[in-house]
This record gives structure tokens, C-alpha cells and sequence, in this order.
């Protein structure tokens, strides 16, 4: 195998590493854009040395993100890889992305509360002892 063989069967494996490269080489998914049903048939067919798994690991990666469901809810066309019309995107599809979008910032709201609460009580802990060391520190000098 030559360099240029081993880099582009790592990067084959690595789904990440596959993600960046659709991302570099494809505008759909730069973008971010809605995706057409069954786009991993032309992905396979352009690009042939992608390992299934990897691809359905970067394909999921990509079609969960934040950005990507933003898309989904607002957009009304899915694409093909060369950007051009592939159907369009249902109320069904857009509810779903609202849906996802909806649950992962209330998550995301009540981790950043019970960090913030955390906080708190780390404060009144340290100013309890500060208070104790304090009373107790004069007695003993």
C-alpha cells in the first residue's frame, strides 16, 4: 500500500476523521443541510473504500447535531450530494427536529442549574469553614 492508501483507509475507519472529509469535500454537508433519504448510496458509490460502520457512525454523528436539526426544522427541501433537490422535508421530519432540539436545550438548562446550585453550596461550604476557622483560630492563640 502506498502513504496515500494507508491515509485514506485510516481515515475510512475513523469516523470523525470521514465526518471532516464529507464536510470538506461535500457542500450538503458543510452546510449542514437537509439530507436526501438514502444518501449514503451515492456516498458508497464516490466513495467505495468507506467502511459501512464508519460511515453510519459519521452519518449519525452528523445528522444529530444541533446545527444539522436547526436545518431540519426550518428547511423544506432535502438534498443529494451535489446539492441539487431530493424530496422534500415533512412536517413530520421538522416536529421531530423541534422535538430533539426542544429536549436537548432543557437538558442542557437543567445541567447548567444543578452546576450553578453546585456552585452555591460549594460557596457556603468553604464560607462555613472560613467562619468556623476563623472563631475557633482566635481561642487557640
Amino acid at each position: 500500500m502506498t502513504t496515500v492508501e494507508v491515509q485514506t483507509s485510516e481515515k475510512s475507519t475513523d469516523p470523525r476523521a470521514l465526518l471532516k472529509e464529507l464536510q470538506a469535500r461535500f457542500d450538503v454537508f458543510r452546510n449542514f443541510s437537509p439530507l436526501a433519504i438514502g444518501i449514503d448510496k451515492q456516498l458508497f458509490e464516490q466513495m467505495p473504500e468507506v467502511s459501512r460502520k464508519s460511515l453510519r457512525v459519521a452519518m449519525r454523528s452528523h445528522t444529530i447535531s444541533t446545527r444539522y436539526l436547526k436545518e431540519m426544522e426550518k428547511g423544506t427541501v432535502r438534498l443529494n450530494l451535489d446539492g441539487t433537490p431530493a424530496g422534500e422535508v415533512t412536517d413530520e421530519n421538522r416536529q421531530h427536529a423541534a422535538e430533539q432540539l426542544r429536549e436537548r436545550f432543557k437538558k442542557q438548562a437543567e445541567q447548567r442549574k444543578a452546576a450553578e446550585a453546585a456552585a452555591r453550596a460549594e460557596e457556603r461550604r468553604t464560607e462555613k469553614l472560613n467562619q468556623l476557622t476563623e472563631k475557633f483560630g482566635r481561642k487557640a492563640r
